[in-house]
């Protein structure tokens, strides 16, 4: 996963909100309870896709349901967003670890979109209806496997 290109296009789509007053950062935290947000955060699951590759045997693989956790705050003029992309594991390694996702740009700036869209409804109450923008997806030839998935782990992976 490389951060610099979520972080980048992060800062594209939020200069949105420059004239707002208020600075925002993007924050990877893996330790964020998709379903606990902390006192006074907002919590924001969307779908995209991306390819993964195992650590042990480097089998690769896509996936069109791939969790993404946000939780965002503004306070005191200053804006955070933490996000963690659910990981996967290889189903065919028994001691396979999980992995980060490998999400394609275009589909970064996609989630960004729909992601500064809910910041502007929950954190400066505009009235601009719920972001809906899909990510592209991937020719897939197996079936999702919640038991490698750590979205469907935690409860929150969408089943279409």
């Amino acid at each position: 996963m490389n951060q610099q290109d979520w972080t980048r296009i992060f800062d594209d789509q939020i200069a949105i909100l420059s004239g707002k007053g208020d600075t925002w950062n993007l924050v990877f935290d893996e330790s964020i309870e998709p379903n606990n947000p902390d006192y006074g955060w907002t919590k924001y699951f969307r779908k995209t896709t991306a390819r993964f590759s195992c650590t042990s045997c480097r089998r690769t693989w896509p996936s069109n349901r791939v969790m993404v956790i946000f939780h965002m705050r503004l306070m005191g003029g200053q804006g955070t967003v933490k996000v963690r992309p659910a990981r996967q594991e290889c189903k065919r390694c028994t001691s396979a670890a999980m992995v980060k996702p490998l999400v394609e740009p275009e589909n970064i700036r996609i989630l960004m979109e729909n992601l500064v869209q809910k910041v502007r409804r929950n954190c400066y109450h505009e009235d601009i209806g719920e972001p809906n923008r899909r990510s592209n997806s991937l020719d897939v030839k197996s079936p999702h496997e919640p038991k490698h998935c750590e979205g469907c782990r935690l409860g929150i992976c969408t089943r279409d």
